[in-house]
């Protein structure tokens, strides 16, 4: 028998792959059926630092999405469940509403279809506003017509994901951080992890990697047929006199051919106003940053035809996006159609965050959430906005799906 230093470390029954919000909502859904023990790997030195720590803030309604779909499915329990959690937990957040304001006419259909989906999501209490009604709700903002939308909040993320932890941990799993998967090979009946934090065996595995996903799912064998594509979300704040003119978010009529909402004013729950983001390719899944560059990611993106199937399909909407990205006035142009007072002496370097977007092959954007199975495994590939309102939704459907497959 070999010495106990080099017998292989015990198996885990499961281990997620990712520490942000959806990797966490999972394990807090799997933490009472994983008995023989549950493991969440992160690659940063902590949670929730990648898109759950680089997100606006908003817990969506659900007013956007196509009935029936998952995205409309999963955000209407997750809202309820995210309010739940967040007053349970003593985390600040606020059901503050927001407007969504058309300010043309060819947009008016757009509007009304919008109300006609929250209706079929559910929404109760919905009000179709005129200018004046607009302005009673926000005195600042301008519009020909208007929806409000009650359901609608703000919240620190960040903080849910810690307090997930926290309950997490609090059950006897582990949270473990500086764990950047290398590769996954097997051994038997288990699954062999090797990180930058040492090796971990586990029985089932759950990939919640985020930006990472479908490379993860390449190390464990599958072949997924899309390709995550990095898009950064660049953000301004309000300065204080100006965010002064914002009571709680504004939202334009979003194009429907795009899972971008297009550049809105948010007010904060830890104080302030952001506005954006505007939707630019990131040269880095990472590229928090204007100028950051990953070689890796770079050539995944521009070496992948679904890429630029994509781009030659909406070339004019991208070229916008890079000006906006790069001539402020051009920001605080599209802002003041919302809120005509803003000028670009109002907008303060702000953050920024990158979504995840999954692309098909023939350049299509995947919109719903995409969840493939494998052999003792469940790859979560595409999780978009509202992913985080969603997240304890998602988190529960994940482990429904994980004690099938898994026999927990």
């Amino acid at each position: 028998m070999p010495p106990a230093s080099r017998l292989p470390p015990p198996a885990s029954s499961v281990a997620i792959i990712g520490g942000g919000i959806v990797g966490l909502a999972t394990a807090m859904a799997l933490r009472n059926r994983a008995a023989k023990g549950l493991i969440v790997l992160e690659a940063e030195s902590d949670v929730a630092t990648h898109q759950t720590g680089h997100n606006s803030g908003v817990i969506h309604s659900g007013l956007y999405y196509k009935p029936g779909s998952q995205k409309a499915l999963n955000c209407a329990a997750g809202r309820e469940a995210m309010y739940r959690f967040c007053a349970e937990e003593n985390i600040p957040h606020e059901r503050c509403g927001k407007i969504v304001v058309a300010t043309r006419q060819d947009e008016l259909p757009k509007l009304e279809e919008l109300r006609t989906r929250g209706l079929a999501n559910g929404l109760a209490g919905m009000e179709q506003l005129g200018p004046e009604a607009i302005r009673e709700r926000e005195p600042h903002a301008a519009g020909i017509a208007g929806l409000w939308v009650p359901q609608t909040g703000i919240v620190d993320y960040v903080a849910v994901a810690q307090a997930m932890r926290r309950l997490v941990a609090q059950a006897g799993a582990e949270v473990r951080t500086d764990c950047r998967l290398g590769g996954v090979t097997r051994d038997g009946a288990e699954l062999v992890l090797a990180t930058s934090g040492g090796e971990f065996r586990c029985r089932n595995l759950v990939n919640c990697a985020g930006l990472q996903s479908d490379r993860v799912a390449r190390m464990c064998g599958l072949n997924p047929q899309l390709r995550i594509v990095p898009f950064r979300g660049e953000y301004y704040t309000l300065r204080p006199t100006a965010a002064a003119l914002v009571r709680n978010l504004i939202y334009p009529v979003p194009d429907p051919r795009f899972p971008f909402l297009g550049v809105h004013l948010t007010r904060m729950i830890r104080g302030g106003v952001e506005a954006g983001p505007n939707a630019v390719l990131a040269l880095a899944r990472h590229g928090y940053r204007k100028g950051r560059v990953n070689v890796r990611d770079l050539l995944d993106t521009f070496t992948y035809s679904g890429f630029w199937r994509m781009a030659m399909k909406f070339p004019r909407a991208g070229i916008g996006e890079m000006y906006r990205s790069y001539v402020k006035r051009a920001f605080a142009k599209e802002l003041a159609r919302l809120m005509p007072e803003l000028t670009a002496g109002d907008l303060q370097p702000g953050g920024a965050g990158v979504r995840a977007q999954a692309v098909l092959p023939d350049g299509r954007l995947v919109d719903d959430f995409c969840i493939e199975r494998a052999d003792r495994m469940v790859h979560v590939l595409n999780a978009p906005s509202p992913a985080a309102t969603a997240s304890l939704a998602i988190g529960e459907s994940i482990a429904e799906m994980a004690a099938k497959q898994f026999e927990l």
